[in-house]
C-alpha cells in the first residue's frame, strides 16, 4: 500500500511541475494561461493623426466588380499600386468561416444596406521619379455610404493612404470583407523612417529584401538604408573596379550586380521608399583590399605585420580612386543621400605606420590621429559635394570636430543619446536615431515595448534644436542574420518604432498598441510577411503558409 501511495506521490509531483512549466518560462518569468486575441479588427497601424469611425459598415462589393480609379494625376506608381492592393484586399485564400473568439465591439455593428464599389484617388501634383527627405506623405481618406475618397497632395501620400484604407477593411463573422464609415487626415511626423539592412557579415537574398520592402510599405517606413558592404565581403558590383567584388565577396553567388541594384531601386520606388546606400570608410574596409595602396599596412616596430588598417589618407591617388567610386555610386542610386559612414575608425594601425608618422609630422598632428581622421573625411566630403549629393555620417564624424556641411544628416548610434542629440543639434545638424532600435539585440518576450516607449525629442534642446531630428531607424546588423530570419527578427518589432515615427506624440498607450499591433501582425502573415508573434500564446485566423 505504502507503494501505491508513493507513486500518486510521484505523480502529484510530476503535475505540480507540468502546471509550473504551463505558468513559467525556464527562466522563471510568467506566461499568460490563456492565448491573447486582438481585440481589434480594422484598426490602420500606423495610428493616424486624426480618426473618426462610425458605427456603421458597409460590404465590399466583389473583386471582379470593385475599382480604383484617379480622378487627376495617372502615372506608374499609382497604377502599380492599384494592382497591388486589389490582390492585397482581396485576399485569395479561404476566408474564416467563424466568428473569432472576443469578438471586437464593432463587428457588431448595424451594417448598412449598400456596398462599397471602389476607391476614387486625387493627387494634385505630377508624380515625381523619386522619392526625397522633403516629400509630402500626407492624405484624407473618407468612407461614406457608397463612395470613398482618398485626396494627396502628392503620390507619395496616395501610397500612404491606399495602405491604411487597405487596413481599414476586415473580414465580419460572414467572411464577407467589410469597411466602416470612416474619416482621416494623416502625415508623418517624421520625415525619415528608416529600415538598415546590413548585407556584408551576411548575404541576403533578393526576395528576402523584396520581402523586407513590402514589411516597410505596411508599416509606412520610407528609408532602406542599405549597409552594402563591410570588412567581412564586398557583395556589390561595381563597374569601374570590378576586383571588389570578384576578389572580397564570400563568392560570386553572393554578389548584387547592377541589374539588381536598380531591381531593388524600383521595388521600393513604387513603394514611396528611399533606398540610402552605404560605404563606410576609412574603417570597415577590410574587403577593400584589392584596390592597390588603399588600405594601410601595419608594422610591428619596423617590420610589416602583414595585416592592414583603414584606408590610408596620406596618399593622393586613393583620392582619385574614391571620387571615381562614388562617382558611379552616385549615378547608379537616384537618392540624394549617400552614408558615408565614418565610424569606429581604429587609430592603432595608423599610428603604427612609418609613413604615416612622418606625414603626421609633417602637418603638425603630433599623435592626434583624430586630426588626420578629419583630414581624411574633409577631403572626402569635399568630392561628394563636387558630385552635388548630400550624405550622412555616423555621429563620430561630428564627436572629432569634422567640418561637414550645414545640410548633412548626422545618424546618432551610441549612448547616451539624449546628450549626442543635444550636442549635434546644438551644431545645427539635421539629426535621426538609432541608439534605442538595434533590433538584432534580441530579448525573451515582448521587447516591442521598450522600443514603442522611446521619444525622441526627449533631451535637453531648444524647439529649433529638437526640429532638427527628422527621425530614426531601425537597425538589422547582419552578424547573426541572413536570409532565414531577418524578416521574423524585424517584424513586427520594427513596426513598434513605425508607429512612434509616424504617430502624434500623444499616441503613447501601450495597453491600446498592443491589441492593435496583434492585428497589425497577423495582418502582415496574411499577406505573406513572416512576422514572429508579439504578446504571447496567440493565434492569427490566417496562418502563414509558404
Amino acid at each position: 500500500m505504502a507503494g501505491v501511495w508513493m507513486q500518486i506521490a510521484w505523480v502529484l509531483v510530476l503535475c505540480s511541475v507540468c502546471l509550473a512549466s504551463l505558468s513559467e518560462n525556464q527562466d522563471g518569468v510568467p506566461l499568460p494561461l490563456k492565448a491573447v486575441t486582438s481585440s481589434t479588427q480594422g484598426s490602420p497601424w500606423p495610428m493616424p493623426q486624426s480618426i473618426t469611425v462610425m458605427p456603421v459598415v458597409y460590404n465590399l462589393v466583389g473583386e471582379s466588380q470593385f475599382m480604383f480609379t484617379a480622378s487627376k494625376v495617372q502615372c506608374d506608381i499609382l497604377d502599380s499600386a492599384f494592382k497591388r492592393y486589389l490582390g492585397i484586399i482581396f485576399f485569395n485564400k479561404p476566408r474564416a468561416s467563424k466568428r473569432p473568439r472576443h469578438a471586437p465591439t464593432h463587428l457588431r455593428f448595424r451594417s448598412a444596406a449598400t456596398e462599397l464599389r471602389g476607391l476614387n484617388v486625387a493627387v494634385e501634383q505630377p508624380c515625381p521619379d523619386y522619392p526625397q527627405l522633403e516629400s509630402d506623405e500626407s492624405y484624407s481618406l473618407t468612407i461614406s455610404d457608397t463612395s470613398a475618397s482618398l485626396a494627396a497632395t502628392s503620390v507619395w501620400g496616395a501610397l500612404r493612404g491606399l495602405e491604411t484604407f487597405s487596413q481599414l477593411i476586415y473580414d465580419n463573422e460572414d467572411g464577407q470583407l467589410v469597411i466602416n464609415k470612416t474619416s482621416i487626415t494623416d502625415f508623418p511626423r517624421f520625415s525619415f523612417r528608416g529600415y538598415l539592412v546590413d548585407t556584408s557579415r551576411h548575404f541576403l537574398s533578393m526576395s528576402s529584401i523584396f520581402k523586407s520592402l513590402d514589411a516597410m510599405a505596411y508599416n509606412k517606413f520610407n528609408v532602406f538604408h542599405w549597409h552594402i558592404v563591410d570588412d567581412q565581403s564586398f557583395p556589390y558590383e561595381s563597374k569601374a573596379y570590378p576586383s571588389l567584388s570578384r576578389m572580397n565577396a564570400y563568392d560570386q553567388n553572393h554578389v548584387y550586380t547592377r541589374e539588381n541594384v536598380k531591381a531593388v531601386i524600383e521595388y521600393a520606388r513604387l513603394r514611396g521608399i528611399r533606398v540610402m546606400p552605404e560605404f563606410d570608410t576609412p574603417g570597415h574596409t577590410q574587403s577593400w583590399v584589392s584596390i592597390p595602396d588603399l588600405l594601410t599596412p601595419c608594422y610591428s616596430g619596423t617590420t610589416p605585420t602583414g595585416g592592414y588598417g583603414p584606408i590610408n589618407p596620406t596618399i593622393d591617388a586613393n583620392y582619385d580612386f574614391l571620387k571615381i567610386f562614388f562617382k558611379e555610386v552616385v549615378d547608379l542610386f537616384p537618392d540624394h543621400y549617400v552614408h558615408m559612414g565614418g565610424d569606429e575608425v581604429s587609430f592603432s594601425c595608423w599610428a603604427s605606420n612609418p609613413a604615416i608618422t612622418d606625414f603626421m609630422t609633417q602637418h603638425q598632428y603630433g599623435k592626434n590621429y583624430s586630426m588626420l581622421e578629419q583630414y581624411y573625411e574633409q577631403r572626402l566630403l569635399d568630392i561628394m559635394a563636387d558630385l552635388q549629393t548630400g550624405y550622412t555620417v555616423w555621429q563620430e564624424i561630428i564627436d572629432n570636430q569634422v567640418k561637414v556641411r550645414s545640410d548633412t544628416v548626422v545618424h546618432v548610434w551610441k549612448g547616451p543619446y539624449p546628450s549626442e542629440l543635444a550636442n549635434v543639434t546644438a551644431k545645427g545638424y539635421k539629426t535621426i536615431l538609432s541608439t534605442p532600435w538595434y533590433l538584432n539585440y534580441i530579448s525573451y518576450g515582448d521587447d516591442w515595448r521598450k522600443y514603442y516607449v522611446v521619444e525622441p525629442t526627449l533631451f535637453n534642446g531648444t524647439d529649433a534644436q529638437k526640429k532638427l531630428v527628422i527621425g530614426g531607424e531601425v537597425c538589422m546588423w547582419g552578424e547573426y542574420v541572413d536570409s532565414t530570419n531577418v524578416i521574423q527578427r524585424t517584424w513586427p518589432r520594427a513596426s513598434a518604432v513605425g508607429e512612434r515615427l509616424w504617430s502624434s506624440v500623444n499616441v503613447t498607450s501601450l495597453d491600446d498598441a498592443s491589441h492593435r499591433l496583434v492585428e497589425q501582425r497577423c495582418r502582415m502573415v496574411k499577406r505573406g510577411i513572416q512576422a514572429e508573434p508579439i504578446v504571447g500564446p496567440n493565434f492569427c485566423p490566417y496562418e502563414y503558409e509558404e
